[in-house]
């Protein structure tokens, strides 16, 4: 067993986070994750309204009766979500940890710090994580540039971002992007992380709801298979190499607006794609880690694989380098 600061701040076995996935942080993934001694993540933004969230969590807790948090991310919309209604439904629904993203998390840590709820802030650089510790988060997931979803801008990978995290926080830090084994974990607790956060990899197990079309793919896909989108409007977004991720980036590069990219990255046809299996139906969300996946195991032999392997690694290849 790996005991961290994490796991004995955030209340659970193992040092290890499935973070919110759009579409994909549903219970039964979110159930396996607790059940096996992790820290697991409903993404909150994937139930229509609160009252679906609500309804989502409970349908949790008939799955586990160990702990799970919520991950709330914030992003700029024409229409936003009802945040403020989101945050009372997690609050009232007696959960304990919250990961937050997106826009800068003083909003948040001022609604959730009085209910007693944890605060784990996801960050691409120091300077933001250092601005949410100051805010009062107890964590942050720092993402490498390795990572599915929104890398930042900085486009600094994990092997310099970790430790340059731990050389400047004093709170619990996460190490986001490209973890998917043993041999991840160990490596981020020696860089100064006192866990790992990883979402692909959840993406490709039994419990997790989405088509076996799309875990296919994933084990099939090697570490250069993802896309840049966005990054000529700074909103840059790492997604599935396909047709559609492919002309999203051959526009933007000539130089068209948004609005004559809006349809092939509606959110509605990512959907489709984890819904029905077709990976060229729109861009979906997945992390150059892909090119280490090369199975679908249950959530449970997964996280029991990954801690056992874990203390070899630190027992023998590791304890057999150290002369004396």
């Amino acid at each position: 067993m790996l005991r961290t600061r994490f796991t004995e701040e955030f209340g659970v076995e193992h040092p290890i986070v499935q973070g919110g996935m759009q579409w994909v942080g549903r219970a039964e993934l979110v159930a396996a994750v607790a059940n096996a001694g992790a820290l697991g993540m409903i993404t909150a933004l994937t139930q229509p309204t609160p009252e679906d969230l609500v309804k989502e969590i409970a349908r949790c807790r008939e799955l586990t009766d160990k702990p799970f948090g919520v991950n709330l991310t914030i992003l700029p919309a024409i229409t936003p979500p009802p945040y403020a209604e989101y945050r009372q439904a997690i609050i009232e629904s007696g959960i304990t940890v919250v990961e937050t993203a997106g826009s800068n998390p003083a909003e948040q840590v001022a609604a959730f710090k009085p209910a007693g709820v944890k605060v784990l802030h996801k960050c691409t650089s120091v300077r933001h994580a250092l601005k949410a510790q100051e805010l009062g988060v107890d964590g942050v997931s720092i993402d490498g540039f390795e990572c599915a979803g929104h890398p930042g801008e900085d486009d600094i990978p994990g092997l310099v971002l970790i430790p340059r995290a731990a050389d400047e926080l004093s709170i619990p830090i996460i190490a986001s992007g490209g973890f998917a084994d043993a041999r991840g974990l160990v490596a981020a607790l020696s860089l100064g992380a006192d866990g790992v956060n990883m979402g692909t990899r959840f993406m490709c197990t039994q419990e997790s709801p989405i088509h076996d079309e799309v875990k296919k793919r994933i084990t099939e896909a090697g570490e250069r298979d993802t896309e840049l989108i966005f990054r000529p409007l700074r909103n840059t977004a790492r997604v599935a190499s396909n047709s559609v991720s492919r002309e999203v980036v051959a526009k933007l590069d000539e130089g068209v607006a948004f609005e004559d990219v809006r349809e092939l990255v509606a959110g509605a046809r990512g959907r489709q794609v984890y819904e029905q299996g077709d990976t060229e139906l729109g861009v979906w969300s997945v992390g150059m880690v892909q090119g280490l996946i090369n199975d679908v195991p249950t959530v449970a032999e997964l996280v029991d694989r990954i801690v056992t392997e874990s203390g070899e690694l630190v027992r023998n290849r590791l304890g057999k380098l150290v002369a004396g």
